[in-house]
């Protein structure tokens, strides 16, 4: 999870006040307002449907249908970049706020595959976490794996809410949108913007899945450990 991002994403950052110049400002105001409208849903919990998290299910069989989960979702996020990546800057725009919607949707579902309950708050700040894991600076993912260390046993659901509040998230949706930026500029660019909206958007998901299967699988080991060293009453 702490993995460096890779190196077309580092070459992106570098170049990033260049690209900032060349794509129009309400491309940039659509993403940050995406992303505080996302944040703002998930903590509400009220926004995304949430499965009743799999229960007495093997590490191998949780792993099993994360990654068909992984697949379904790739196929769904390819089509809607296509789709919108056809049609140029004007669809373009509107793949932001759909593919974010396809990403937490999927987060959900990856995390009552391996049990976890999404309508408990502190479960969703750790969806959000896994989220800015994957889309977050070299720098900005060490802190945030910091963050979700020994998570079942290190926080009361107060500190998890004290955190989060401080937490800056003003920052995250910079940092969200500087990630996408790249890919999401060749994507505008009307009949390529196809090709590469495919592309992207099934990359992101392949990524995101990646993250969130680390992220839950540690968790469940951490239990199990946690759990044999702890003696029965």
């Amino acid at each position: 999870m702490k993995r460096k991002s890779s190196v077309v994403s580092r070459a992106a950052k570098k170049v990033q006040n260049r690209i900032n110049n060349v794509i129009p400002e309400r491309v940039h105001k659509v993403v940050t307002s995406s992303i505080k409208t996302m944040v703002q849903g998930v903590l509400a919990g009220n926004t995304y449907a949430v499965k009743v998290p799999e229960q007495h299910l093997s590490l191998r069989s949780r792993d099993t249908l994360a990654k068909h989960s992984i697949q379904t979702y790739k196929r769904i996020a390819a089509v809607e970049g296509a789709g919108t990546g056809a049609g140029g800057i004007l669809l373009g725009i509107a793949d932001f706020p759909l593919l974010l919607s396809i990403k937490i949707k999927f987060l959900f579902d990856i995390a009552s595959i391996y049990g976890f309950d999404a309508k408990q708050f502190e479960e969703r700040v750790f969806i959000l976490y896994i989220f800015q894991l994957a889309f977050s600076s070299d720098e900005t993912r060490k802190d945030v794996y910091e963050r979700i260390q020994n998570w079942d046993q290190s926080y009361l659901q107060k500190e998890v809410r004290e955190t989060f509040n401080e937490h800056d998230w003003k920052s995250f949706q910079l940092e969200y949108r500087d990630y996408i930026d790249f890919p999401k500029l060749l994507q505008m660019i009307p009949g390529f913007g196809a090709i590469v909206g495919a592309y992207v958007n099934y990359h992101f998901i392949d990524w995101l899945g990646e993250t969130a299967i680390n992220a839950y699988r540690q968790r469940l080991i951490q239990l199990e450990e946690h759990n044999e060293e702890t003696p029965a009453e």
